[in-house]
């Protein structure tokens, strides 16, 4: 069965800049979309802008991977849209964050950090390695030991997040900065995949390495099997253990500062 993929692009610069649009005619995401296409996903593109904000419940449900690109307009996604990616992710559907997405309501919910980073956008931008930590993790597979892109945005230490679980890319930029840009991490069931070259202006996402990079994080985040527990909150009122104590009947909650409810 194909991997159902989600492309949400907030789709707004291509609107608004003039640089952008040169860069990127099909839009951003429109770019992954074709970059994508080669790996046999089943995809769809949403944009900031579609109904629901491109994220209704019936799509979600059905989707395998969410890919967030987004920059000036974080703001806008009602929170109640965020707090049910938030629980699909924890249910297992994976996420992988490209860029300014480290801004995004659901990556900072998701981290409880403030994700806050150094940058630096020169006029023409900088030269950016793209070192390889891990060159055994699957999202690795294929890449050479370190991608070189001629024009980035420099994004620095210190990046304000969680120490990841696994660590797959550091970058080094012109200016001497570097950064931590492949980042892996777990939350419930869900994977996320945090990767950070892909500034609007430079075509960093016409980079067969990138695509490539981008495509193996897909595959990486899937939810492997669908069996197993979710991790709810669940009573258990019979132990697992013949003869130990167990629940006899339901006890309310206590009221705040552990005292009983009348």
């Amino acid at each position: 069965m194909s991997v159902k993929v989600t492309v949400w692009n907030e789709c707004r610069h291509e609107q608004e800049d003039e640089e952008v649009k040169r860069v990127y005619p099909e839009t951003i995401g429109g770019c992954l979309m074709d970059g994508l296409a080669p790996y046999g996903f089943d995809l769809t593109l949403r944009t900031l802008d579609d109904d629901e904000q491109g994220l209704p419940r019936s799509l979600l449900d059905e989707t395998h991977v969410l890919i967030w690109w987004g920059h000036r307009y974080h703001g806008e996604l009602a929170d109640e849209r965020i707090d049910y990616i938030q629980q699909r992710v924890l249910q297992g559907m994976g996420l992988v964050v490209l860029h300014s997405g480290h801004h995004a309501k659901i990556f900072k919910r998701l981290m409880g950090t403030s994700c806050n980073l150094a940058w630096r956008e020169a006029d023409q931008g900088e030269r950016e390695r793209l070192w390889v930590i891990q060159p055994s993790h699957p999202i690795a597979e294929g890449i050479p030991p370190y991608i070189e892109l001629p024009q980035s945005e420099m994004y620095g230490e210190p990046f304000d997040i969680p120490e990841p679980d696994e660590l797959v890319f550091t970058s080094w930029y012109q200016g001497g900065e570097v950064l931590r840009s492949g980042c892996c991490f777990k939350r419930g069931r869900g994977r996320i995949f945090y990767f950070g070259p892909g500034h609007e202006t430079f075509p960093i996402y016409r980079d067969a390495n990138i695509l490539r990079v981008i495509a193996n994080g897909i595959n990486y985040v899937n939810q492997a099997h669908g069996d197993g527990w979710s991790l709810d909150n669940w009573g258990r009122p019979e132990p697992a253990e013949p003869g130990a104590p167990r629940q006899t009947r339901f006890k309310r909650p206590r009221k705040p500062g552990g005292v009983k409810p009348e």
